[in-house]
Order: structure tokens, then sequence, then C-alpha cells
């Protein structure tokens, strides 16, 4: 099957994400109705939509944690899924939290992870209990979690919800490093400011990928003049 919308930017790339008309209801209610999207290596992408779009349920979907009525959906089995809601134990500290997925990721040693901590600004809270962490900093560390084993494909959920200013900057140039390095990231969001940043931009809407890429630099664009 071939996807539903061209996508700009993927002319000549093998996509590392690609979603082929993929449908899912749950009971009588439809609520993706053949989106399709392709993401290619080393782009950044956004999924936007309103609250009761579809957004979960396609994370989902991407994450392998759901299987689609209907469609296709190709990644690799090496991912990284940040979801919005932590995936943390209060008790255990950000240290222990690190070594348990160490172990799961088979890595030899933490560095990717302490670079990543540095990066985010929160690397001397390594000994605490998650239960005396800020909101904002156990989704730093939700974040460190999902990208320490420096997966190709990267699916973030409301990935900067809770980060202060600096930090929210720290993100961006965080995911600009994770391009070079030839990751693809996908960000899904309810909202989505920066649209510039953003290599390609699906709104999520009547249960269909629409590909806005275009239109929103444009406007973007416009307003900055």
């Amino acid at each position: 099957m071939h996807a539903a919308h061209n996508t700009a930017g993927t002319t000549g790339r093998t996509p590392v994400l690609r979603v082929d008309d993929v449908h899912t209801s749950y009971g009588r209610h439809p609520v993706l109705r053949g989106a399709s999207l392709s993401l290619a290596a080393g782009h950044l992408g956004g999924v936007v939509g309103e609250n009761g779009s579809g957004k979960s349920t396609l994370l989902q979907l991407l994450a392998g944690r759901l299987a689609p009525d209907r469609g296709a959906i190709r990644r690799p089995a090496d991912f990284g899924y940040c979801p919005q809601r932590t995936i943390l134990h209060p008790a255990f500290t950000v240290q222990q939290h690190l070594r348990f997925f160490q172990v799961a990721y088979g890595l030899r040693n933490l560095d990717r992870a302490d670079h990543l901590m540095d990066v985010l600004g929160f690397a001397g809270h390594r000994h605490r209990q998650v239960s005396t962490l800020s909101g904002g900093t156990q989704q730093k560390l939700n974040l460190t979690l999902a990208l320490m084993h420096d997966p190709p494909l990267l699916l973030l959920d409301e990935p900067y919800q809770g980060f202060d200013w600096e930090t929210y900057e720290r993100f961006w140039e965080l995911a600009s490093d994770l391009k070079e390095r030839g990751s693809s990231v996908l960000i899904v969001s309810h909202l989505a400011f920066d649209l510039t940043r953003f290599d390609q931009l699906w709104r999520l809407r009547g249960g269909r990928l629409l590909d806005d890429t275009r239109a929103e630099r444009t406007a973007a664009n416009g307003e900055s003049r």
C-alpha cells in the first residue's frame, strides 16, 4: 500500500517510520480513519491535534501497544518512546532508574545518559528519589530513559511538558543534535510552537493525518515579517 499523503522532504530516502492507511475504532466509535505518514532518517516531525483527536491512540499504535484494525505501521524494532505520563517509580532514585534501563537496554555504560542529564540540566539530582523531584525534573528523567540507548527513532508525547524556558530551549538543542546524529524524531502535542523547527508537520483531524508542513511554514514566515 502507498501513503495517502505525499510527505515533503522524504524523496530519495527510505522512511524510518511509515504509517499506511491505518484505521482504528473503539467499539463503534472510529478514531483513526486512514491515517498515513512517512518520516525519513534525520528528520524532526510533529503531529498536532486537539484533545480527543486520537493522538494518544496514534502513539500507542506507533509504539506497538495497540494493533490497528486495518493498515500497516513500519518502524525499527529499536526505538525510544517517551509517554506523557512518566514511567517512574517514586521510591527509586534517578541513578537506580538509569541502572535498571542500562540493564534492560544492554548498555555497557551510562555515558550517553550522563550526557543527556548534563544537557537537560539535572545531573545534580542523580541520588535523589523520584518522589522528591519536581514534575519538570521527572519529565527530564522520563526523556533521558527514552533516549539513553541512542535509538534511530524517537516517539515523544508532549516531551517538554513542565519544562521552564531554559530547559525548553535545551530540549530543542538536543533535538537538533539527534537530527545530526541521523535519528528520526516524532513529537506529538496538542500545541506546536516554533513551527519552523519541524521538517514535517501533520495535523490529526477527522481521524486522518493532514500534511501541513508548507502551509504552517508559510504562515510562520508571514507572521515574522
